[in-house]
């Protein structure tokens, strides 16, 4: 058989099957609440909002609101929360679809939850789908299958917490008592079942920080409420579970006997966890069964209910700040939530950010703990500020080198007792513009922002974007400007030829061996970045917490020429961490700043009071109407978008294009400026050349409408497909 309709023969047996399609199952709506609101995990700006869908009656009671769900949107099959579930629906009948399947019966997310997820949305300008794929971990379905909560054994553990907790809580209050101006008004914000808001100074001393917040959540946990802690990097996070530790909290882990069973008093969170063991601990803060969190950014969303204690480190820490949109702020979302809950908010640390300085001259309710003079004289270290003026004081013969012969000298006395802590900027170099004359930075007459060098131009504010046209420095009243390249390449080499006959440890991500953890206390000079500095560990056969005999802080002038608005509360938080590891002075500890600095900078190390420099922020940025004297968002992106927006918001001609402040009325449009194209694999994309960058200043009372503004300006920009990148950002760490 040959030609065009030959056929190919089949052997009996072999010929293929005919699939028959099966009819669709049969689907009726639940007979009560047979409408299912639902947040799809899409990240578009102008669908933010919940879609109808019908619940099958087979699945109406696994279908509960805060389950996760799989649901039919377009031609894709998407993840999804049931919000809530209602009786009837605005869309017609003809277009609803039925879930498709409940992922998991387990309820993620709790009615305080979903309210929490809705009011962060809110006061970052962005969707609930753009918070719960940061809060809510990816399911695993080897853990929803093992899963068992805790029930009896749970609240066992609780009553088991309140009796053993209570000796070690007042044993370490009587030492905060004695340390802490206010520590009667702290104790009775966290007895209390009301919302509290408590700023607290930790005095320096070896991971001591650590072992006052610590009293603080066994507190919480005492009275049987629960605690949430956010710090800056893992490096703290250790530190804090080791000082849970030694009040008996057990981390959450396997059952020692290898029965399967997880238990524990403190989870971790953190966004680079392994997914299984970030969605294990998820579930066991969400069902109750762990009542402490701690970890980096992602622990703020921590399911806990309740009044809880929402508390953070460093809250000036860039890393506080997510880099998704609606790039929410950790310190903001803690106070938001512990506002809603009933709770305490607590932000901690040796440095005070300007937000809270101004919060605790504007709120009397605020909680302020900082140090007693008597405790500040006894637990912090000498110290001393080398700056010129002092070198030329004490006629050192070695003014003008980087390490000068007085600081020389007290790092060979204090190694003849233990190890010496030199702290040197990080690497890279940049140029600045300062006064020819006093070396001051250069800003900008009309905003105090700092200006930078323009290709063929006037020099341009970074801020505002005004030329700097008939320029004057206001130190001196010098006309003329120059570059200043800071750079820090070379240190490790130069300070090494310092001190001889003792081992020399250098610790910074940039070198073979990476940060190093820990030191033994002998003696020995440490060379470390900021936040990379060892801590010191007891040597064999001791006791007790060891430290540096010395710290040095070299070339503190680079502390005049950093770029953005928290320049200078960052350099002091670097500053103070590295000296927290000194041991007191009653020790023989001291802390030496070398180098020219802003002496509100210096003066709040050497006397241990970051009051100091945190006064001085605000009173300069209510002068020059920035935050936290306003509400603030930055937006960006290509230069006609940016305008529209601008001009939608009312920012350029309407009721927000000028904000009052000082008595008098200022434009509440800073630039636009323009910045770096975007960059991705290593290319620049040409359709973002033309970048911009605005910052819209509104009354602290209008930042709600203003996020409110923004994010339906985005969403029309986004539904109407107009052409260019716009993005913006509710009260950035980066204002400028």
């Amino acid at each position: 058989m040959s030609g065009m309709h030959a056929e190919q023969l089949t052997l009996d047996g072999l010929a293929p099957r005919r699939r028959r399609k099966r009819a669709p199952a049969e689907k009726t709506p639940a007979a009560r609440h047979p409408i299912a609101r639902v947040v799809i995990d899409v990240q578009a700006t102008h669908l933010g909002r919940t879609f109808d869908y019908l619940v099958d009656e087979k699945q109406s009671d696994v279908a509960q609101p805060g389950v996760r769900v799989r649901v039919r949107f377009g031609h894709k099959l998407l993840d999804g929360f049931i919000w809530e579930r209602a009786d009837s629906s605005d869309t017609p009948s003809s277009s609803l679809r039925f879930i498709e399947r409940v992922a998991s019966p387990r309820i993620i997310l709790s009615p305080r939850m979903r309210d929490d997820i809705t009011r962060i949305a809110d006061a970052f300008g962005g969707t609930r789908a753009n918070i719960l794929r940061v809060a809510v971990p990816p399911r695993s379905a080897k853990v929803d299958k093992e899963w068992k909560p805790g029930g009896k054994a749970v609240a066992a553990r609780a009553d088991e917490l309140a009796v053993t907790l209570d000796e070690p809580t007042v044993k370490a209050f009587s030492r905060i008592e004695s340390s802490y101006a206010s520590a009667s008004r702290l104790k009775q914000t966290l007895d209390a079942r009301s919302y509290g808001h408590i700023i607290w100074d930790n005095l320096p001393g070896p991971r001591l920080w650590a072992k006052d917040l610590a009293w603080a959540v066994a507190t919480m946990l005492m009275h049987g409420r629960s605690a949430v802690v956010v710090l800056p990097d893992m490096r703290h996070v250790a530190d804090m579970a080791r000082s849970l530790a030694a009040y008996g909290l057990r981390p959450f882990a396997p059952s020692p006997t290898g029965n399967g069973v997880w238990g524990g008093d403190v989870a971790t969170l953190g966004a680079s966890m392994a997914p299984e063991l970030r969605y294990r601990s998820y579930m066991a803060v969400a069902e109750g069964a762990v009542r402490c969190v701690i970890g980096v950014r992602a622990a703020m969303y921590a399911p806990v209910e309740g009044p809880a204690l929402f508390a953070i480190v460093d809250d000036v820490a860039y890393q506080n700040a997510d880099g998704l949109m609606p790039y929410a702020q950790a310190r903001d979302v803690l106070r938001l939530r512990a506002k809603a809950h009933g709770g305490v908010f607590l932000a901690a640390g040796h440095a005070r950010s300007p937000i809270s300085q101004w919060e605790t001259t504007h709120d009397s309710h605020v909680v302020d703990v900082h140090a007693l003079p008597a405790a500040a004289r006894d637990l912090t270290p000498w110290g001393r500020w080398l700056n010129h003026e002092e070198l030329a004081r004490l006629a050192d013969p070695a003014i003008g080198a980087r390490v000068p012969h007085t600081a020389v000298t007290a790092m060979q006395r204090a190694l003849n007792k233990g190890p010496v802590l030199l702290s040197v900027p990080h690497r890279g170099a940049g140029t600045v513009l300062a006064c020819a004359h006093c070396h001051a930075r250069a800003r900008c007459l009309k905003c105090t922002g700092p200006l930078r060098q323009m290709p063929a131009a006037a020099p341009q504010c970074a801020w505002c974007g005004a030329a700097a046209v008939d320029w004057h420095c206001r130190s001196c009243s010098c006309p003329r400007m120059r570059g200043v390249r800071v750079s820090a390449e070379g240190t490790m080499r130069e300070l090494q030829g310092l001190v001889r006959g003792v081992p020399i440890m250098i610790s910074t991500p940039n070198q073979p061996r990476g940060i190093i953890e820990d030191v033994v206390d002998k003696p020995q000079l440490v060379i470390a970045t900021p936040g990379a500095e060892p801590r010191v560990a007891p040597a064999s056969g001791t006791a007790g917490t060891a430290g540096y005999r010395a710290v040095v802080i070299l070339d503190a002038w680079t502390s005049l020429y950093a770029p953005g608005l928290d320049a200078r509360v960052d350099a002091l938080t670097a500053w103070m961490r590295a000296a927290a590891l000194c041991v007191p002075r009653t020790q023989g500890g001291q802390v030496l700043l070398i180098g020219e600095s802003d002496p509100s900078l210096a003066q709040s190390l050497v006397m241990w009071d970051p009051r100091i420099l945190a006064a001085k922020e605000v009173e300069e940025r209510a002068a020059t109407v920035f935050p936290p004297s306003v509400a603030a968002a930055a937006v960006w992106g290509e230069r006609a978008a940016v305008m529209t927006l601008l001009d939608r918001i009312g920012a350029l001609d309407g009721d927000l294009s000028v904000v009052r402040a000082g008595g008098v009325d200022w434009p509440s449009v800073l630039g636009p400026v323009p910045i770096a194209p975007e960059r991705r694999m290593g290319r620049q994309l040409e359709e973002t050349s033309d970048r911009v960058r605005a910052l819209v200043r509104v009354p602290r009372d209008r930042a709600d409408g203003l996020a409110d503004r923004l994010r339906t300006a985005v969403a029309r920009h986004v539904a109407s497909r107009s052409h260019g990148e716009l993005r913006f950002a509710v009260d950035p760490k980066d204002v400028i």
